[in-house]
């Protein structure tokens, strides 16, 4: 087998991208140890670029057989507080200046991510959320979160409760324990790293936010002492055998390894990302298993009629042009047909042509000219596909014919 065959039976992982600023530039990017797990455990990532209109463009990238949404910036309140928030406009400000690198809302990448969060949970897609992915999974199913974990939760915890969940100079080095839930996949994958009677590991953060009131469809799997949610799954969408697989985890097990290796602090770490991809390529099984194409096409009745008015009625409609004959009354009820579908057809094509005007309004000039090229070479690949199979199309016995 070819890597060019191994690679298109492989399932496909969506991951979104985040944006930063290099160079006085945009620049997406996706955190390597995310990537490194999902092709290790055997699926390939497909980067989704945190791009304006991309939440439109979702369905050209099926197959999907799993999403992984990992970091990025806070979540637009507004998707997740159906109330007015408690904090003054002074500790609001304070939490944009302690926490600018987060609280620049990506309203285009909530968009993307919601989207493709309730498109796993109406399909039963395998789903990842880590950091603010479960933040996303959570508000996608109703719950909300604490706009600032320090100003809403900390602040009100014995001190000896009281937990740092983020620490700008240590990234990858900071710790923090918490409990985990027992019978919960948390349980299995780290229980022979727990201590007798103590169900507690720590784990690395970095968050400024988290789950507040937790959507009913989910179970806790794990608790910060200060009572914050560390991780969540849906204990009926959770059998990764039967690519069932929807979880949410607040901590970075990713990037719990040793500061002098790439060893992991205990043997569940990877568990996460291991079991995802087991659902995943199960996912990928049933769906190839549900979704072969017949071989012939067969179209219901009612459709299959309407689809030979319409032709018949082009038919004519050709033969008149043909011909140079002038219209005859008699033959009105066989154009009608064809009429009302070139009129239906304009209309839904007008309303296309609306909303990309919206869309492509809210463009820079380079993101103009990009979509541009794009669709350029798109229109020459079509033309020379085109003239291709307009030339296998054409029958062999005019082939023959033009021989003599």
């Amino acid at each position: 087998m070819t890597t060019t065959d191994f690679a298109t039976i492989l399932p496909r992982v969506l991951i979104v991208s985040r944006r930063t600023l290099r160079k006085n530039k945009f620049v997406d990017f996706v955190g390597e140890y995310h990537l490194d797990l999902v092709v290790g455990y055997g699926a390939v990532p497909v980067i989704v670029p945190r791009v304006t209109g991309v939440h439109m463009l979702l369905n050209s990238f099926e197959p999907i057989h799993g999403v992984l949404l990992c970091e990025g910036e806070d979540i637009d309140p507004s998707l997740y507080e159906a109330e007015t928030t408690f904090l003054s406009s002074e500790e609001l400000d304070e939490i944009r200046r302690l926490h600018a690198s987060d609280t620049a809302i990506d309203k285009e990448k909530d968009t993307i991510e919601l989207s493709l969060a309730k498109l796993c949970l109406e399909r039963n897609i395998p789903f990842l959320g880590i950091c603010r992915g479960s933040q996303i999974l959570n508000v996608a199913c109703g719950g909300s979160l604490y706009r600032d974990i320090g100003k809403e939760l900390t602040k009100f915890c014995p001190q000896e409760n009281k937990v740092v969940h983020i620490d700008y100079d240590n990234y990858d080095g900071h710790r923090h324990v918490v409990k985990i839930v027992e019978n919960t996949p948390l349980h299995h994958w780290f229980k022979y790293s727990l201590e007798e009677e103590k169900m507690e590991i720590m784990v690395n953060s970095y968050h400024h936010q988290g789950v507040k009131s937790l959507a009913h469809r989910f179970k806790p799997m794990a608790f910060a002492p200060d009572g914050l949610i560390e991780g969540f799954y849906d204990p009926d969408s959770y059998n990764p055998e039967d690519g069932k697989f929807i979880m949410g985890l607040q901590f970075h097990p990713e990037r719990m390894r040793s500061l002098y290796s790439n060893e992991f602090d205990y043997l569940g770490c990877p568990a996460a990302y291991k079991e995802f991809v087991k659902a995943v390529v199960a996912y990928q099984k049933k769906l190839n298993g549900t979704n072969k194409v017949p071989n012939s096409l067969k179209l219901d009745k009612e459709l299959e009629e309407r689809r030979k008015v319409i032709v018949h009625s082009f038919s004519v409609a050709r033969n008149i042009y043909a011909a140079g004959d002038s219209f005859h009354q008699s033959k009105e009820s066989d154009l009608k047909p064809g009429l009302e579908f070139l009129e239906e057809r304009l209309k839904v094509n007008e309303e296309r042509e609306k909303l990309a005007r919206v869309v492509m309004g809210k463009m820079t000039v380079e993101q103009l000219s990009d979509l541009a090229l794009f669709y350029h070479m798109m229109e020459n690949i079509c033309s020379e596909v085109l003239e291709k199979k307009l030339q296998n199309a054409v029958p062999t016995d005019l082939t023959h014919s033009d021989a003599f």
